[in-house]
């Protein structure tokens, strides 16, 4: 099986099952990788599969709760067993909790951060044990906006995607060595539901006129990630068409 993958890069995207992750699975089976669906819903991350398939990719589902450490050192097993290599890491996967944070409990606060920073973590170095046999490699972590700008009830949230920006140039510094790059994307808002049903006052808040898309990180993900950029490494890139950078005044 590994010499008939040997012309395609090895791609894992996390939480590929809805929303960003799955966008980014598609446009990387789009140019020829082969998509590894690391998922927590089966369902969900099946589906991905069989969509991937129907238009003509290559792809495996691999069940993972990113969460678990032990679940993702198989992952990266399994990745490893069945392709050799992994070029490519995209740590999307992520949950959110809002609550007034004087009623938030440990638990909620732990399973935020285990998923959101600690799950990126493990999942980046056992991925790099892979990607340094192999001459190096490129690692991707969707963090957000909400990293540096907040409103309230964020505290967990918030808490793991400012750790991210953190831990994107520390692994940075520590995995050049392996010759592998590590950047941060900051998606503002992007619309993952009903693109329709957003308002004229929705879009006005963004310089771009219009409120994001999927495809708007899922392109960026595959610009980071190609092998002429590998001069990019340790940055924090935000896509939010510009609304970080718009003054809004209440009228």
């Amino acid at each position: 099986m590994k010499e008939n993958f040997k012309h395609q890069r090895i791609v894992i995207v996390t939480g590929a099952g809805k929303g960003i992750g799955r966008s980014i699975a598609f446009e990387f089976s789009k140019e020829g990788a082969v998509v590894v669906i690391a998922e927590k819903s089966e369902t969900n991350g099946l589906k991905v599969k069989s969509e991937l398939e129907a238009l003509g990719g290559r792809a495996l589902f691999v069940q993972t709760d990113l969460s678990n450490v032990s679940q993702v050192e198989m992952l990266m097993k399994t990745v490893e067993r069945e392709f050799g290599r992994i070029e490519v890491l995209v740590n999307n996967a992520g949950l959110s909790e809002f609550c007034d944070p004087m009623e938030l409990s440990e638990d909620v606060w732990d399973k935020v951060l285990n998923t959101n920073l600690k799950g990126m973590f493990f999942a980046s170095r056992e991925a790099v044990k892979v990607m340094m046999k192999n001459g190096g490699g490129s690692i991707v972590n969707i963090a957000s906006t909400r990293a540096i700008m907040s409103e309230p009830n964020s505290e967990a949230y918030a808490a793991s995607k400012g750790g991210i920006l953190a831990l994107t140039h520390a692994m940075a510094a520590s995995f050049s060595k392996y010759n592998v790059t590590v950047n941060a994307i900051l998606p503002g808002w992007i619309e993952t539901g009903d693109y329709s049903a957003l308002r004229d006052i929705d879009h006005s808040q963004h310089f771009s006129n219009r409120v994001g898309a999927p495809e708007d990180i899922a392109r960026a993900c595959l610009f980071l990630t190609s092998p002429e950029n590998n001069f990019i490494t340790g940055t924090q890139l935000v896509i939010d068409g510009g609304m970080t950078r718009k003054m809004i005044y209440e009228e």
